[in-house]
């Protein structure tokens, strides 16, 4: 007995200890000072991984995280800050295979551009680069591009192969039954088709060649080459080391340590100080992020119905947002960042509908990152200016309804069931029943209604006719730049370009500094300990989920996979085609 209670007090005293030394972290994480920046500083940043837009907003989940999740709103920030402190040099990016798109990257590449103005110097380094086009075009924005003697750099442009699973799925039983409007809306066609069907061929080279084409003119220019000198080399595609110095695709070649004696011969005695650390001075310091609010609201991931979860748009989380935005008098404006490929058509028009309320008291300028189509495009249409990427994609105007059927794999693994029914199509979205004729133009029927009003809705915020939009809609994506040019997008350029716009339509001087107001917010420890709900195991379960170990391909595949898990709560969705960089 005594052994047992003994036992007993060991593990009360292990899980006290436990919480105490958590609730100090929490209050440490909270509460600590700005860490100590040297002067004549580089500040180094490690570019490599998942980018996403905002990272974990809550203080429980960073307890947990070793290392920050990088996010572009981080990144912006530390840019606009590096910039106007003095104690920082210059940057040194390390350079590494990045997870997002061409969108995030010429954002990064412009946050490097505007940064270069302050007359700071910042040098791309690379240990090794093999197909790092991406990140290639990301380091010719930098004054030098610095790589390890030994790296190779793989610069051999876009393009590879679009997996097709269609006859996977067949062997397995298992039948994707997809009504689309119209021919360009593919969301699908990867378990529909066996290869591209002529509008999807159409427009993804179209994506493609536009991609491509900025790709090759923009580091021509910025290596002094001429496209056709540029096009060879990347017809070449690999070189290694000193190849790669004489070829002009890189302006030394150093090892981390000479890097460092190149940069005191040049500067004198420097000191190094990392992303993770420089993270942590407040803008305020420095003179930013001060004066009228504006939100900075963000938008992503895929769009349903209900509460928002971490890099997935919720109608009720997002409405809220705006109600809220929209009641506080002393938001000025509202940049609402959109990353997002769409989703439920019903859950993107009640977000909608709250921004075209917010905008009749308050200006609203979208930005769109990676991608801003179909329901992410709807979610965008009350913006009093639209701005993208040049490789954004957007557009993809139309609707995709259907279902996944398993008849013939319950058939070959024996599973067996009996049909109760009330209702001619109460079946309708069950796995044991294969949709009837009738069904199909049911669901046709459903989604020509939903197209029709998305035509409209889309007319009536550019300015245009219901016939025109159809033209240049019918689902099919289109790059940022090309959006521009069919009047679907105002401007091209990224957060920078939203605040002199939003500071614009709202009054206030350009050289005005503005505090931003960001949506999600973050969590404090007061909320955190005695708000409700509190502490919950999602802020946990999400950072768990988000760490998994999946490319940025394999994750795109597997967020579309899930919105067909969501068949039976939507009727109609305004999703995009799957998309990636194939290899």
């Amino acid at each position: 007995m005594k052994k047992r209670t003994t036992y007993l007090l060991i593990i009360i005293f292990f899980f006290m200890f436990l919480i105490a030394a958590t609730l100090l972290s929490l209050v440490y994480l909270e509460f600590s000072q700005q860490p100590t920046i040297k002067s004549q500083s580089y500040l180094v940043i490690e570019l490599k991984g998942s980018l996403v837009e905002k990272s974990v907003p809550d203080i429980f989940s960073r307890l947990f995280t070793l290392t920050p999740q990088l996010s572009m709103h981080d990144l912006w920030l530390t840019f606009r800050k590096a910039k106007v402190d003095s104690r920082i040099k210059g940057i040194i990016l390390n350079l590494g295979p990045l997870g997002c798109d061409w969108g995030k990257i010429n954002e990064l590449r412009e946050y490097v551009l505007d940064f270069r103005h302050s007359g700071k110097k910042i040098y791309a380094y690379f240990d090794e680069a093999i197909d790092v086009d991406k990140e290639y075009y990301l380091a010719t924005a930098c004054q030098e591009i610095v790589l390890h003697p030994l790296g190779g750099m793989g610069i051999n442009g876009l393009g590879g192969y679009v997996p097709f699973f269609k006859n996977t799925l067949t062997k397995l039983g298992v039948e994707f039954e997809v009504e689309h409007i119209e021919e360009y809306k593919t969301a699908y066609n990867m378990f529909t088709e066996e290869r591209f069907t002529p509008a999807h061929q159409e427009m993804m080279e179209s994506i493609y060649q536009d991609i491509f084409q900025r790709y090759l003119t923009t580091i021509a220019e910025a290596r002094g080459k001429s496209p056709e000198e540029m096009k060879a080399l990347i017809d070449h595609g690999f070189f290694q080391g000193k190849e790669a110095l004489d070829q002009g695709i890189v302006d030394h070649l150093f090892y981390q340590d000479e890097l460092v004696e190149f940069l005191k011969e040049k500067e004198g005695k420097i000191n190094f100080t990392t992303f993770t650390r420089y993270r942590k001075i407040k803008p305020t310091s420095l003179g930013l992020n001060k004066g009228a609010q504006i939100a900075l609201v963000y938008g992503m991931g895929a769009i349903y119905s209900g509460e928002s979860t971490f890099q997935t748009i919720g109608s009720k989380t997002l409405a809220q947002w705006f109600k809220t935005i929209r009641k506080d008098k002393s938001i000025k404006g509202v940049i609402f960042r959109v990353d997002s490929p769409g989703g439920s058509a019903v859950a993107s028009d009640i977000i909608l509908r709250e921004i075209s309320l917010t905008r009749k008291e308050k200006p609203v300028v979208v930005t769109m990152s990676d991608v801003a189509g179909s329901g992410g495009y709807w979610i965008s249409l009350a913006g009093h200016r639209i701005i993208a990427q040049p490789q954004t994609l957007t557009g993809s105007i139309g609707v995709i309804s259907g279902k996944v059927n398993m008849v013939e794999l319950y058939k070959k693994i024996g599973i067996t069931a009996e049909k109760l029914t009330y209702g001619a199509h109460a079946d309708l979205f069950s796995t044991f029943h294969r949709l009837t004729p009738e069904e199909r133009v049911l669901l046709k029927n459903q989604i020509l209604k939903i197209y029709d009003e998305f035509l409209t809705k889309v007319a009536e915020a550019r300015g245009k006719s219901k016939e025109e939009i159809h033209k240049i809609a019918k689902g099919r994506v289109w790059t940022g730049a090309q959006a521009q040019q069919l009047g679907l997008v105002d401007e091209l350029g990224g957060l920078t370009l939203a605040l002199q716009k939003v500071k614009e339509l709202a009054g206030i001087a350009p050289e005005q500094e503005v505090k931003l107001v960001v949506f999600p917010r973050e969590t404090s420890l007061w909320s955190l300990l005695f708000s409700s709900p509190g502490i919950t195991t999602n802020s946990l379960f999400n950072l768990i989920k988000n760490s998994m170990e999946l490319s940025f391909s394999e994750q795109e595949i597997v967020k579309t996979f899930r919105l067909l898990q969501h068949s039976s709560t939507s009727s109609a969705w305004a999703i995009m085609p799957f998309w990636q960089a194939p290899h």
